[in-house]
């Protein structure tokens, strides 16, 4: 399921691409990342691997912080500090990230994101504090 504005998609980048994931939704403060489940991500358990559940929580949250409503404008930030917790294991067969921007300033921001499956089961929780780089070429 997609609420993303279609204006606003941007082409998969590498690691998306690989890795099968897609933003699926981006407003103001707020990102959605989805990805299937998939035998390439599961771990020796037959789990989703925690690098997985990392991977969709930092770019729901470095999304929502990075919203800015014009492709011809892009905001990026990088990752300062993220705190991941496992809490589940799925049940369905979609992963489902949801990020939030929490708080911030001018140039640094925090985040949280929770990651379910579509039965709504919460797989883990994370936290992060990130960093607004300057647009490519400025510095």
């Amino acid at each position: 399921m997609t609420d993303l504005n279609p204006v606003l998609r941007e082409d998969p980048y590498a690691i998306q691409q690989h890795l099968g994931y897609e933003v699926t939704g981006w407003t103001k403060d707020w990102a959605r990342v989805e990805m299937d489940l998939a035998p390439h991500i599961m771990n020796r358990q037959g789990i989703p691997h925690g690098g997985i559940h990392a991977t969709l929580l930092d770019t729901a949250m470095g999304y929502a912080g990075c919203f800015t409503g014009d492709l011809g404008r892009k905001q990026n930030a990088m990752t300062l500090s993220m705190t991941v917790n496992y809490v589940g294991q799925p049940k369905g067969r979609r992963l489902i990230a949801e990020g939030r921007r929490v708080g911030g300033g001018r140039s640094t921001y925090f985040a949280e994101a929770e990651l379910r499956d579509e039965t709504g089961a919460v797989l883990s929780r994370a936290t992060g504090v990130f960093r607004y780089r300057p647009p490519l070429g400025q510095g």
